[in-house]
């Protein structure tokens, strides 16, 4: 009997062994999208999205964000990260670094727009001058560089105020800490939506499509072709479908904004910005 229990006991802790080097040797691949909403609205939207693609790709992503939008994409400069959601890697610099876009998401074109509370004496440009105008960050495509670089085209000189987000940037205007926002439609409606702030655009950019989804150059290609397909069909899967209409409620999101496949070539306007940029935007 002794020979048998201690058998008994030798297979089951080769089992358990057997099984937590299956589980230390998985792949977890970090996830960072740009910090659209604070963080506890990024989660909200983000980690219910995959958490059903780890599941349908089998390939296993995790979230990462920072405190601010520019945190997050320093997480991506420094390659700490293996797939995106941005609009910041257009710049010839930043091309350089090998990310490949593989989706973007379904969503009416973005324009970057400059906007004051409906109630606001403002009702032009030029009155901005000399003004606070708070923006979500530096790194912001839509919240800062457009609408930055039409001010300066238009010798509108301001006081740059960076708030970390786009909620925050929208809190400090209507707080009346800032005469005007910079920020993206999407996000403008969205946010009258949930908060029904009121807000008077005073000018609007060209639209852009929305922002990527890429992966890294050293992810290989079989878990990419596997991620992407999970991101790609889930409006078309009943479960994936709720998912997302769950998650784009949660921040005021059309209810039928999905992924759809994409490529570099989606982002051409992207470069032609970057062209003709300020050097201090690019």
């Amino acid at each position: 009997m002794v020979p048998r229990i201690y058998a008994n006991v030798g297979m089951l802790l080769a089992s358990l062994f057997i099984a937590s080097c299956a589980f230390a040797q998985e792949t977890v691949y970090r996830f960072s999208p740009v910090n659209q909403w604070d963080i506890n609205k990024t989660a909200a939207y983000w980690n219910p999205i995959i958490q059903y693609v780890s599941e349908k790709s089998h390939v296993k992503l995790q979230l990462k964000i920072g405190r601010t939008s520019a945190d997050t994409t320093s997480y991506v400069l420094a390659q700490e990260v293996e797939f995106i959601f941005s609009n910041h890697l257009f710049s010839p610099e930043r091309e350089a670094l090998g990310w490949k876009v593989f989706g973007r998401r379904q969503t009416p074109q973005l324009m970057g727009q400059i906007a004051v509370p409906a109630d606001s004496p403002t009702t032009r440009i030029e009155q901005l001058q000399g003004q606070e105008v708070a923006f979500a960050g530096p790194e912001a495509f839509f919240g800062y560089k457009l609408p930055y670089a039409y001010l300066l085209s238009q010798g509108v000189d301001i006081k740059v105020v960076f708030a970390g987000n786009q909620n925050a940037a929208f809190a400090q205007m209507f707080a009346g800490k800032a005469r005007a926002v910079g920020s993206n439609s999407m996000l403008i409606d969205g946010y009258t939506s949930r908060e029904g702030k009121k807000f008077r655009v005073l000018w609007t950019s060209p639209g852009y499509h929305d922002l990527a989804l890429m992966a890294s150059g050293k992810v290989p290609e079989s878990d990419v072709r596997a991620v992407a397909r999970a991101f790609l069909s889930m409006h078309k899967d009943p479960i994936g479908k709720d998912v997302l209409r769950k998650a784009s409620e949660e921040v005021g999101l059309e209810q039928d904004a999905h992924f759809v496949p994409a490529s570099g070539s989606d982002y051409g306007n992207y470069r032609k910005f970057y062209s003709t940029a300020p050097a201090t935007l690019r």
